[in-house]
């Protein structure tokens, strides 16, 4: 699994607080946190930012290739910030991102060819994002690799995010994106990339449950066929989730657990009970966040209480 690291992000107020301070060792010791902790890139999110865009993005990208060298995720809707920032990238970087909304598919597979970087491409239009699967797809098919051919991006270079949305509210959409990666991994030949956010699947959900969430869903995205997503490669346990299924091992009952996890979703089929030792309260812990993850079980805060 590569993980792009998700840490420099502007929705935290010690990172906004960073960006109007211009404080580059705060960057630059986050940046290595997140390399060492195994993190393949790192996503840069410094917001809109309309007016200093254009002077923040490459002194933040500049400020990072000083202690780390890894492919950059430029994360802005500011396309003038980010043409200026792929000129002092090091390696190919990644915009993040375009959709299929009219206007951000005319310009940013544009740049994204100019300046020969990989495009992170949303499966969303202007009405929004669509519930189904196949819907997900079709717009990856009809409009978002079409328009990459059509500019000369090489589909090598393009990742198409099937979009993880919050289990809070909107789960009837969690499965599905599980189902999307998978019809994903055989449209086209090569496939697409294919990656997500994986942290949006506990958006508003207390603090303290995410983690959980983040990670059984983990497991059950590489089981449809993900090898690459925006996370916190600083939580370990996570890191320890995908190194289990990595390398497939089984010596531990919550090990031999999520490898169960991982076949079955690869299988296409659904964790059986006869899997789970109820008795053990991380296993049931488990099983009962998958059930919320497949909409078996309708999400509450108290879930794992019930």
């Amino acid at each position: 699994m590569k993980i792009i690291g998700e840490n420099i992000h502007i929705m935290s107020p010690k990172v906004k607080e960073a960006v109007a301070a211009r404080d580059k060792k705060f960057f630059q010791e986050s940046a290595v946190r997140q390399v060492e902790a195994g993190a393949w890139a790192l996503d840069l999110n410094i917001g809109p930012q309309k007016k200093a865009g254009t002077e923040i993005l490459p002194w933040l990208v500049q400020a990072v290739q000083e202690v780390v060298d890894v492919p950059l995720s430029l994360d802005t809707t500011n396309l003038a910030a980010i043409e200026e920032a792929c000129k002092v990238c090091k390696q190919q970087p990644i915009i993040n991102s375009t959709s299929a909304e009219a206007e951000r598919l005319e310009r940013v597979p544009l740049i994204a060819k100019k300046y020969n970087t990989r495009l992170i491409a949303l499966t969303m239009e202007a009405e929004g994002i669509p519930v189904s699967a196949e819907a997900r797809v079709n717009i990856a098919l009809e409009k978002l690799l079409p328009r990459a051919e059509e500019v000369g991006l090489p589909i090598t270079d393009v990742l198409i995010d099937p979009l993880v949305l919050t289990v809070s509210g909107c789960q009837q959409y969690v499965p599905e994106c599980i189902e999307a990666v998978r019809i994903l991994q055989v449209a086209g030949d090569p496939p697409p990339g294919v990656q997500v956010g994986l942290s949006n699947v506990s958006n508003a959900v207390p603090n303290e449950m995410r983690p959980l969430i983040n990670r059984v869903y983990c497991v059950m995205l590489m089981g449809a066929g993900l090898n690459t997503m925006i996370g916190d490669p600083l939580d370990h346990q996570q890191n320890q989730f995908i190194r289990i299924v990595e390398q497939r091992d089984c010596s531990t009952s919550l090990g031999q657990l999520l490898l169960n996890l991982y076949d079955a979703v690869a299988a296409g089929e659904e964790l059986s009970q006869d899997a789970v030792d109820f008795s053990d309260p991380d296993q049931l812990a488990i099983w009962k966040t998958v059930q919320i993850l497949l909409n078996k079980v309708i999400y509450a805060d108290s879930y794992l209480r019930v």
